[in-house]
């Protein structure tokens, strides 16, 4: 006899939604898929190896560029330099490089 699972049994459960869908664009920089400030917690939580990090700096960069753009000087909103720790989460920025780069990418 085989073992069959009801469909009605998985109905109603939450789905899990593939990382890659949590993505946002201008001007708000909230994720699309969770509505969270983006990059959103379940992105940060992806891993980010080596490779991983070498991969998303030029990305990341781009899109800090014009986030810094976008959120600046918004009432209430982050600074260049948030907004650079904020975006390039993955990379240990103490105040200071955060400050240098978003001079760089205004």
């Amino acid at each position: 006899m085989t073992n069959v699972v009801p469909a009605a049994r998985w109905q109603g459960r939450p789905r899990s939604v593939p990382i890659s869908a949590h993505v946002a664009s201008g001007p708000a920089w909230a994720c699309e898929q969770c509505g969270q400030p983006w990059p959103c917690p379940r992105l940060r939580s992806a891993p980010t190896t080596a490779e991983r990090r070498a991969t998303l700096i030029p990305e990341f960069t781009r899109v800090t560029r014009r986030a810094i753009r976008d959120l600046r000087g918004r009432a209430g909103g982050p600074t260049p330099p948030e907004i650079v720790k904020r975006f390039l989460y993955f990379l240990p920025l103490t105040d200071e490089e955060a400050r240098a780069i978003a001079l760089r990418l205004r």
